[in-house]
């Protein structure tokens, strides 16, 4: 992976993990990480963002679980094809992933209004 850095805030309320989780599904779903692209090993990623191999294992795991990634022995973990037709986003899902966004955003120093206008700005 030479695209995109990912980036931890420690002193964000989203776990680790999930931070993780959450940045490589946006890559992958808007296509900035494509179909085979090699992701770093866990420990490289945990090595480059200074966590414990077992935070970046979580988030692995959980992409796998959404089939966003797939690890194979000897090839390492990379993107996984995209769903041959489109699946139905989990509710719960998108609640978490904006209670992220929020959080984060407000962490910035953002309020209401600005972070509204900054997800109107990204659905165009």
């Amino acid at each position: 992976m030479t695209g995109p850095a990912i980036r931890v805030d420690t002193t964000s309320p989203v776990p680790p993990y999930e931070q993780i989780r959450a940045q490589l599904a946006a890559l992958i779903v808007t296509g900035r990480l494509t179909e085979d692209e090699r992701l770093p090993t866990v420990r490289q990623l945990a090595a480059d963002l200074g966590l414990a191999p077992g935070t970046v294992a979580r988030a692995y795991r959980e992409l796998e679980a959404a089939e966003l990634i797939r690890t194979r022995r000897g090839a390492g973990t990379r993107v996984a094809a995209p769903p041959s037709e489109p699946k139905h986003p989990d509710p719960d899902q998108l609640t978490t992933l904006a209670r992220n966004f929020i959080s984060t955003a407000r962490a910035l120093g953002a309020d209401t209004e600005a972070i509204l206008t900054a997800v109107r700005k990204a659905l165009d």
